[in-house]
């Protein structure tokens, strides 16, 4: 079964979440199970992972995914997962290539130019169903938090294929800013944080380039 939805997602503001605490990647190290919460808390990218793949019970895989400028409707990106190879790009290091969680993008400086992206992720579950399947993705730059995306994609039946286009409202930056990103390749980061009912089952990680 398929199905194709587009959601645009928020800011932490724009979900009107309480005030977090800020919480360190050595604290969440050490518990039992991540939620939502605490990956709000952090106030820099991780170095490590906060879940290991055998987390992902559900066997979510994700195996198409494009970007494209919203306004002229061009695409940036675009990846297919061949079979039996898993989708990932210019990996860090063998354990990360084996389980797709890394990604590194390089763009053109232009791409800090955008206003609005739309990121469409194709992905497949597993036997079991999915309820509350949330992702939370940060973004920073040398440790700063640039903008926080928060999106739902809600309930997803077993042994589906499913398509949903995300909204990425890119944030304002000062010329200053993107020159120092520009200079800086791959000290922009993200964090992809994925929940089934409020526990973290995959954590993805991607570093960025501006001077292709």
């Amino acid at each position: 079964m398929a199905s194709q939805t587009k959601k645009k997602g928020g800011s932490l503001l724009a979900r009107k979440a309480n005030e977090v605490r800020t919480k360190t990647e050595e604290e969440l190290m050490k518990l039992d199970s991540i939620r939502p919460d605490d990956v709000l808390g952090l106030k820099m990218a991780t170095k490590d992972y906060l879940c290991s793949p055998e987390a992902n019970k559900y066997e979510i895989e994700f195996t198409r995914f494009k970007l494209r400028n919203l306004d002229s409707g061009h695409v940036l990106f675009e990846v297919t997962k061949p079979t039996g190879v898993e989708l990932n790009q210019n990996v860090a290091d063998e354990e990360a290539a084996s389980n797709g969680r890394f990604v590194r993008y390089q763009f053109s400086k232009s791409f800090l130019q955008l206003k609005n992206v739309g990121a469409t992720i194709e992905f497949t579950a597993g036997d079991l169903e999915i309820t509350k399947f949330r992702m939370i993705e940060r973004h920073y730059f040398r440790n700063r938090l640039l903008k926080s995306f928060d999106f739902d994609f809600g309930f997803v039946i077993p042994h589906s294929t499913n398509t949903v286009e995300h909204i990425y409202e890119f944030p304002v930056l000062t010329d200053s800013e993107v020159q120092e990103m520009i200079d800086n390749p791959y000290e922009t980061k993200s964090d992809s944080f994925y929940f089934v009912n409020d526990r973290l089952v995959m954590h993805n990680k991607a570093d960025y380039s501006y001077s292709a």
